[in-house]
């Protein structure tokens, strides 16, 4: 049974975990690896979890592919766990995926920011409201790659459905501004991860997605745990353990400039240095490089030992 809208609402407080979708050497899902991550993470206590998510090879799945990696994140977690699922592309596909996502009985979708070149507020609003009136399940938009007006994402916490929205644009005020306009019962989660938690914490969000926390999640509980006590010297501490490897993650990687290239297999990496299971990726995404599997293996060696020595006191 998914959870109510004000369950949702609460998981939304708190760290975010994105489910990776694992591929072996031909480029298959290998499903079993997604049902231990999950189930590894909520035993650490993490409760939020994106299915078929940008970091989770959204673009390179087939749209039945979607369904699956959903289908594996559901079964694989307990009912009190809440698992968003990434929807996108044409309005009818994208009604195809959330009926689809339904009967599978996900807590919340979350609508993934458009891949249009070209994009005009009141039709993105339209879409949004296009996709809302064939579901009751809750909404949570992710605004990133493109910059609206404080009037847009105002009348976006407004859209029937709508019980929060993922904020990835590297602009604080903007974010300050656009809590103060929009509808009080939403939640704005921190779609940058660990680097903007805590600036973004004094600007009204009340959650955020996880960076490093996808493969070690005790930093990114700790870390939610100092911005709920305001303990502001202890979050700004465990904030910045995380900055060496996620700024590794902006990296543009081996024989290439566009920046923040090697973001997902740098998290997959990750998650093998941690025990559990990252696997192989798709294109267009490449690989890490010999040089970046060494730099990400001395950069998780020095967040192990911050772990260590800050973490655990």
């Amino acid at each position: 049974m998914p959870l109510a809208f004000d369950e949702v609402k609460e998981r939304l407080r708190g760290v975010a975990a994105g489910l990776l979708t694992p591929f072996d050497e031909h480029g298959e899902i290998e499903h079993w690896k997604i049902e231990d991550n999950a189930q590894s993470l909520y035993n650490s206590g993490l409760r939020s979890f994106l299915a078929a998510a940008n970091i989770s090879e959204y673009h390179s799945l087939m749209q039945t592919e979607r369904a699956e990696v959903t289908e594996t994140s559901l079964n694989a977690l307990p009912s009190d766990a809440c698992v968003l699922a990434g929807v996108g592309g044409s309005t009818q596909d994208a009604q195809e995926l959330i009926r689809a996502y339904d009967r599978l009985g996900v807590d919340a979708h979350m609508i993934m920011p458009p891949d249009h070149t070209y994009v005009h507020e009141q039709g993105l609003l339209d879409y949004f409201h296009d996709l809302a009136s064939v579901t009751d399940t809750p909404f949570v938009p992710y605004v990133r790659a493109f910059h609206p007006s404080v009037d847009f994402l105002a009348d976006l916490t407004r859209i029937e459905n709508v019980v929060g929205i993922k904020y990835a644009i590297k602009d604080p005020v903007k974010l300050g501004a656009a809590v103060a306009a929009g509808a009080d019962d939403v939640v704005w989660v921190d779609g940058l991860a660990e680097p903007y938690a805590v600036s973004y914490w004094t600007e009204g969000i009340e959650g955020f997605s996880a960076g490093v926390s996808n493969f070690r999640p005790e930093v990114g509980l700790e870390l939610f745990d100092a911005l709920t006590e305001g303990d502001w010297q202890r979050a700004r501490e465990i904030r910045n353990i995380c900055l060496p490897y996620q700024n590794f993650r902006n990296q543009t990687g081996k024989n290439n400039t566009l920046e923040a290239a090697i973001s997902v297999p740098a998290v997959k990496k990750g998650l093998d240095l941690a025990g559990l299971h990252g696997g192989g990726v798709r294109e267009p995404i490449r690989p890490l490089s010999r040089e970046d599997e060494a730099e990400a293996e001395e950069l998780y060696q020095q967040l192990d030992d911050d772990i260590s020595h800050i973490i655990s006191r």
